[in-house]
């Protein structure tokens, strides 16, 4: 009666792990419907001002790059506010944004001689506002190729705390929170 039995709850065995399987397939397609649910859902929540909002910090960024590519100090210093102040996480410091533009115009004068090449790109996990304030949470790519051609990319975790001046967007607070990896950047959306 024992060896009749085995076989039967091997079967029986083999059916529940098939139920089970079944059900996590069932189970993980759920979750992820409710995810794209949700995405959708964000998506339809955005108002007309939002879209205009997000259209002029595109523009803003996309200044960001061009002055830093183009090695326009006056172009880049332009997108920040005076008042603007520096957060690296890296190195645990705070700073008034125009110390670090002093500290960088070195190599903005460098790009502008083609001496080096640099740009900057810049992809967001988070876009928070209104029509006159920002903050936008992302990762931006620096990328730079000095005299000798040795070329470096730097991810960095970013947070960017803006404010509308004048019809003009500023950085109020840029916080370099962490550094990032290439895997890291290919996770977010292209902006």
């Amino acid at each position: 009666m024992i060896t009749n039995s085995l076989p039967h709850a091997g079967e029986q065995i083999r059916r529940m792990e098939t139920t089970m399987t079944k059900f996590a397939a069932t189970l993980l397609i759920l979750i992820a419907f409710a995810l794209a649910v949700e995405d959708v859902q964000a998506d339809s929540k955005k108002t007309p001002d939002d879209t205009a909002r997000l259209k002029e910090l595109d523009a803003y960024w996309a200044e960001v790059s061009r002055a830093v590519n183009a090695g326009d100090f006056k172009g880049y210093s332009a997108t920040c506010h005076p008042e603007g102040v520096l957060v690296s996480g890296v190195s645990r410091k705070s700073q008034p944004l125009s110390e670090a533009l002093a500290r960088w115009k070195k190599e903005f004068d460098n790009t502008k001689a083609g001496k080096m090449k640099a740009s900057v790109k810049f992809r967001f996990s988070q876009r928070i506002g209104n029509s006159n304030t920002a903050h936008e949470t992302g990762i931006f790519l620096y990328s730079m190729t000095d005299a000798n051609g040795k070329h470096t990319d730097e991810y960095i975790h970013f947070e960017g705390l803006l404010v509308k001046k004048n019809g003009k967007w500023l950085i109020l607070m840029e916080y370099q929170k962490s550094k990032a990896t290439l895997k890291d950047w290919k996770a977010l959306k292209r902006n």
